[in-house]
C-alpha cells in the first residue's frame, strides 16, 4: 500500500471515529441526571424560569432534532456557542488551545529527550549502580499523583526561592510578556511524570535490541560500542518510544488540568473544568472533539512517518 493509501484510510478511519466521539458525548450530556438549566439557573430558580432557560437553548425540542442539527452544524465547521455567555465555542478554544499547545510542546521535549537519555544509560548499564538509580526514579516518577509533584514544584521553586531572592515563576502577569518565567516550571512538573515512564519504556526496549543477532554482529566487527548504540540499537528501540509519544502528545492536549489548575495557566484544561462545572454542554463537546483530533492527527502522523521510512510496516 502506497503512503498516499494509508493516509486516504486513515482520514476515513478518522471521520468515522470522529463521528463516533461526537454522538457518545453528545448523548452522554444530554443523558446527565442534572440538566444544563438547574446548572445555569442555580437551585432558586423557578419552574417558569428553568422552562424560559429551556427554550432558549433550544432544549425543549426533541433529542432527535438537536442531534441532527448538531451534526449539520459539525459539518460545517461550527461548534455552536457557549450555554454561559453566547460565545461561539470555536472562539473560546482557539483562545486557550495556545497555552496548552505550548505547555504540552515544551514537555513533551524535555520527557522525550529525558527519558530516552535515561532509558539508554539504564540499558546499557544493565544492573549497574547507574541502572538501580535509574530504577528508583522511575518507581519515584510514576508513583507520584501529578498535583503532588506540581504543589511541590510550586513550593520549593516559586514560594521558597522568592523569599531567598530568586523567583522562578511568576503566576499573575501576562503569559505573553513573561513567557518563560510562567512556562519553565509547569514544564518540569509535567514532564518528570513522563520522563520516568519514557525512561521505562526505552529501557525495556533498548535490553530487546541489544540481544538482537546484528548487534553481535556489528559489535564482532570491531565497531565502536558508541556507534553500535546509537547508530544501530537505539534507532530500532525508538520505534515504540516514537509510537506512544504520538499518542501521549495528543492524549495531553486535553489532559493537563491539574498542571493549568496549579500554575494559573489559562488553557483548555482550565476551560473544560470550568465547563463541567457550570454544564456548558457545547464548550465540553467542542474541547472533546478538538482533543480527539489531536489524537487522531498524532497516530496519524507516527503510522505516515513509520510507512514512509519502513515499508515493511506497511499494511496491506
Amino acid at each position: 500500500m502506497s503512503v498516499q493509501a494509508l493516509v486516504a484510510r486513515r482520514l476515513l478511519y478518522s471521520a468515522v471515529v470522529l463521528w463516533l466521539m461526537s454522538t457518545t458525548v453528545f448523548v452522554f450530556l444530554h443523558l446527565s441526571p442534572v440538566p444544563v438549566e438547574r446548572v445555569i439557573g442555580g437551585p432558586r430558580a423557578t419552574a417558569e424560569t428553568l422552562a424560559q432557560i429551556r427554550r432558549n437553548l433550544g432544549l425543549d425540542r426533541p433529542v432527535p432534532v438537536q442531534y441532527g442539527e448538531f451534526l449539520l452544524r459539525l459539518l460545517r465547521g461550527d461548534l455552536g456557542d457557549s450555554y454561559v455567555n453566547g460565545t461561539p465555542v470555536a472562539a473560546l478554544i482557539a483562545d486557550r488551545l495556545p497555552t496548552t499547545l505550548w505547555l504540552v510542546a515544551g514537555a513533551g521535549v524535555l520527557w522525550f529527550a529525558g527519558g530516552v537519555t535515561l532509558g539508554v544509560l539504564s540499558a546499557t548499564r544493565a544492573r549497574g549502580p547507574i541502572d538501580r538509580a535509574c530504577t528508583v526514579f522511575v518507581l519515584i516518577g510514576t508513583s507520584t499523583p501529578a498535583f503532588v509533584m506540581a504543589l511541590m514544584m510550586l513550593y520549593l521553586f516559586s514560594t521558597r526561592a522568592a523569599e531567598a531572592g530568586l523567583g522562578f515563576f511568576e503566576a499573575g502577569p501576562p503569559l505573553q510578556e513573561h513567557f518563560w518565567r510562567r512556562m519553565v516550571l509547569p514544564w518540569v512538573s509535567l514532564a518528570f511524570l513522563m520522563v520516568a515512564a519514557y525512561a521505562r519504556l526505552t529501557r525495556g526496549a533498548m535490553l530487546d535490541v541489544l540481544e538482537e543477532d546484528y548487534i553481535r554482529t556489528a559489535r564482532s566487527k570491531g565497531l565502536p560500542e558508541r556507534r553500535v548504540i546509537h547508530r544501530h540499537a537505539l534507532r530500532a528501540a525508538l520505534a515504540p518510544v516514537c509510537t506512544q509519544f504520538g499518542i501521549d502528545v495528543g492524549v495531553l492536549v486535553g489532559s493537563t488540568i491539574v498542571t493549568e489548575k496549579v500554575f494559573g495557566l489559562q488553557g483548555v484544561g482550565q476551560l473544560v473544568y470550568q465547563s463541567i462545572a457550570l454544564g456548558d454542554t457545547p464548550v465540553i463537546i467542542g474541547v472533546t472533539l478538538t482533543v480527539t483530533v489531536f489524537v487522531i492527527v498524532a497516530n496519524m502522523a507516527v503510522d505516515v512517518g513509520y510507512s514512509a521510512l519502513d515499508p515493511r510496516v506497511r499494511p496491506a
